[in-house]
């Protein structure tokens, strides 16, 4: 089977996380997808394939080499973001694309014009394939599933093809920030990895954000507004002065390569208390610490201002830049960039502005960076793979696997 054919299976269980549960996986149906993928691994001769109790799905490739090599492990995640809807997805393949916009919903006017998504044009000539432009695809990441179990079944099917040790895992609630938490890297047993929750085949990531999510919550002081003269403190108002703080310069939509943000992904607001969810990167990881003071000297300011109490700032480091462990274990991204090279591409490692698994992971004790899946436009409606670019992610993981084990 293809690995286009797979993800367009997967993408059907709605396996959407959900950050307000406190449970592992956060969403029942990422069990689902998980006891799909260990049936299949099952059938396909992946004996010891099972589920633990967290919802990671685990399996390994015995090695048939003859020889001691490292034991080398891939690595996606099940979950889907809810940055889209992800439910009642619908695709098609625009065959042998031509360059122009794709018009993805006609009844409502939903293109995709390669003047707004530029990396369009990298590929004029290969079958897309695209939503229906109401929904996400899901390509982040079971484009990464379908890529490592379709090189898992060509090894399966050329047990003449040499290779080592190969570990599986797929992990819940990566898109939430936790899809390491209950990770057993002592039990995986990988001496490396990779992750494949990447972008154009031919990205070999080996530096992320350093991250951090914040929670400012703002209490404010309720009264009949015909009577609040000097006395009604508006907590919704207060949330609206923090962020009118914030530099706008300094906000995703407006920044690029090693730039970092402050990100608003959420808010409630009422009068007596409001609430703003930031998440907050940047590459390097004083800069990020410097992010972080500045919101705190915000609060510092509006609790002088309007009293002690008023505004209250929860942080939390959620991943640090995966460079800072991977510059002693280079080989990974070297036998990447070269593999990739020799089946006539060219390899590619721009900072990821974005955070996977692996920059858990390598903080772990497990180094892991990160491949392109041949998918692009994540979390988004006008999300799209390529057939192509697919076929070649899935080549690039055997190749690396070879050249490791064979």
């Amino acid at each position: 089977m293809k690995a286009h054919e797979r993800m367009l299976r997967y993408i059907h269980f709605p396996t959407v996380s959900d950050a307000a549960a406190n449970t592992c996986p956060s969403t029942p149906a990422q069990l689902d997808l998980g006891r799909a993928l260990v049936q299949e691994m099952l059938d396909m001769g992946i004996a010891d394939a099972n589920m633990d109790e967290n919802g990671y799905v685990f399996g390994t490739l015995p090695a048939n080499n003859g020889k001691e090599t490292p034991v080398l492990g891939f690595i996606a995640h099940m979950d889907v973001s809810d940055d889209a809807p992800s439910q009642h997805i619908k695709t098609r393949v625009v065959p042998q694309y031509d360059g122009g916009p794709i018009v993805l919903n006609e009844k409502e006017n939903i293109v995709m014009d390669p003047t707004r998504f530029p990396v369009l044009s990298d590929y004029t000539g290969h079958d897309l394939i695209v939503t229906d432009g109401t929904t996400l695809m899901g390509c982040d990441d079971k484009a990464g599933i379908a890529e490592i179990l379709t090189m898992a079944e060509y090894f399966l099917t050329h047990p003449d093809i040499p290779h080592g040790t190969i570990k599986i895992g797929f992990t819940p609630d990566e898109e939430i920030g936790r899809g390491a938490d209950l990770f057993d890297v002592k039990q995986f047993g990988a001496d490396f990895a990779y992750t494949v929750d990447g972008g154009a085949f031919g990205e070999v990531t080996c530096e992320t954000f350093n991250a951090a999510s914040a929670t400012v919550i703002f209490t404010g002081k309720s009264m009949h507004p015909g009577a609040a003269k000097d006395k009604l403190v508006n907590a919704s108002l207060l949330a609206m002065e923090f962020h009118a703080m914030l530099p706008p310069a300094q906000r995703p939509e407006h920044t690029q390569g090693y730039e970092g943000f402050y990100h608003l992904t959420d808010m409630v607001g009422r009068v007596e208390q409001s609430t703003l969810s930031y998440i907050v990167r940047d590459h390097d990881l004083d800069k990020l610490e410097a992010k972080k003071a500045f919101l705190q000297s915000i609060c510092d300011f509006m609790n002088a201002k309007y009293g002690e109490g008023t505004v209250r700032l929860d942080m939390v480091d959620s991943y640090y830049n995966m460079s800072v462990k991977l510059k002693d274990h280079w080989h990974l991204i070297d036998t990447a960039r070269a593999a990739v090279e020799k089946m006539g591409g060219t390899p590619c490692s721009v900072p990821v502005r974005g955070g996977t698994d692996g920059s858990r992971l390598s903080f772990m004790g497990l180094p892991c960076p990160n491949l392109g899946t041949g998918s692009h436009n994540h979390h988004s409606r006008t999300e799209f793979a390529s057939i192509q670019a697919m076929e070649q992610c899935t080549e690039l993981l055997i190749a690396i696997a070879q050249a490791y084990g064979g």
